[in-house]
């Protein structure tokens, strides 16, 4: 009686094994098989983490070559496609290419480059693998490129650092810069090429520090710096909030400042996973942040008393300052939602965060205002009346 259960068991197990492999083996996604001059099938298909690309491959064991057909859509009609193995590390600068694109009479190309510079202009040339048999195959049905190659790595190599992009452009062979945001930036990884295991890079868990660098600088330099400064400017007009709104005020700033501090710190981390590629733009800002904010804690230490001589000083220093790390702090936040290029879910909730921050801060300058005036109003009544109180006794003199 136990046998019968456990036959079906088995027999289920060994159905739903072979399900999986024909549908691995015919999922149109990733190519185990291409027709090109004769039908040819792969022994591993990787569906890669960015880009949309597919790497297929034969791992020859005796010699260790690699017959590959990495399979991408160009980022524009007139793009490129391109992988290569970069014998240095999990990064852009030192690969060893195969790029593919169309020439203007329709025919599909692929060359050797090494990519030695992020600026300097990418032309065809000898890389340090050997490559045999390439060539290129577009599908108009699809608008994607299959590059198909064999590459002699040795028969030592158990894994290689793989790197592959999509361009939008290409001129006398020189393929254009890529984006370098997004997903062009997550697109590296490691490659077992004797069991077919792809990964990303442990720095690529780096995804994750670019989260936290997101979600740290938003918290600090986008949120709580402005919430200082609104209660800075606007809870020590309510009398009974003196010196309360004071330590508020630093608490909330010093915690900013700290929290920030972190997230510059990530920045810098991450930069160091990135080589080759900066942000130049963001990374400035950052700087420039991080020097104003400290130049704003060294502020506390040297706030002179209300009654002294160079208090109006500190203060155009102090405020100037302030608004000026508000501004930057919130262009650069975009800034970093357009490298990160998170769900717009989150780029949505800042924006409501900052909306209500600024219909706060609306409200309550009009409430300041209105304070203003009434304390003006009854200060001038005041003045009348101790005015005619004076008056009144100098009529008895």
């Amino acid at each position: 009686m136990m046998g019968r259960p456990l036959f079906l068991i088995l027999g289920a197990a060994v159905l739903l094994f072979a399900w999986n492999a024909a549908a691995q083996t015919s999922d149109s996604s990733c190519p185990l098989q291409f027709t090109v001059g004769e039908a040819k099938t792969y022994q591993f298909c990787n569906p890669l983490n960015a880009l949309g690309a597919t790497l297929s491959y034969i791992h020859h064991a005796e010699n260790g070559s690699l017959d590959i057909a990495f399979k991408a859509t160009p980022a524009a009609s007139g793009g490129w496609v391109g992988w290569g193995i970069n014998p240095n590390g999990l990064q852009m600068i030192g690969t060893q290419a195969l790029i593919a694109f169309r020439l203007s009479n329709g025919s599909t190309v692929v060359d050797t480059y090494n990519v030695a510079s992020k600026t300097a202009a990418l032309n065809p040339s000898k890389i340090s693998i050997t490559v045999s048999s390439k060539s290129a195959v577009y599908e108009s049905s699809s608008g994607k490129i299959t590059i198909f190659a064999s590459l002699a790595l040795g028969s030592n190599q158990t894994s290689v650092n793989q790197v592959w992009q999509v361009g939008s452009s290409v001129s006398n062979l020189s393929p254009a810069i890529h984006t370098t945001s997004g997903a062009n930036l997550r697109s590296l990884g490691t490659l077992n090429i004797k069991s077919g295991a792809a990964s990303a890079p442990a720095g690529l868990s780096h995804q994750t520090l670019k989260n936290r660098h997101g979600i740290i600088n938003v918290v600090s330099w986008g949120i709580l710096m402005p919430i200082g400064i609104i209660i800075a400017r606007y809870v020590k007009t309510f009398e009974v909030a003196d010196p309360a709104w004071f330590y508020l005020h630093a608490i909330c700033q010093s915690s900013a400042y700290v929290i920030g501090v972190s997230g510059w710190a990530t920045g810098l981390k991450l930069g160091s996973y990135s080589k080759g590629v900066e942000q130049t733009s963001h990374r400035r800002i950052g700087i420039a942040l991080f020097c104003l904010a400290t130049l704003q804690v060294f502020a506390l230490l040297l706030r002179p008393k209300k009654d002294h001589k160079f208090r109006v000083y500190w203060n155009v220093y102090h405020h100037s300052i302030g608004y000026s790390v508000i501004v930057l702090s919130i262009f650069n936040i975009f800034k970093g939602f357009d490298i990160l290029v998170p769900e717009q879910k989150w780029k949505d909730a800042y924006i409501g965060v900052i909306i209500a921050l600024g219909a706060i801060a609306v409200m309550l300058e009009i409430v300041t205002w209105i304070i203003y005036f009434q304390r003006k109003s009854r200060n001038s009544r005041k003045s009348s009346s101790e005015m005619n109180g004076y008056d009144q006794d100098q009529s008895h003199v």
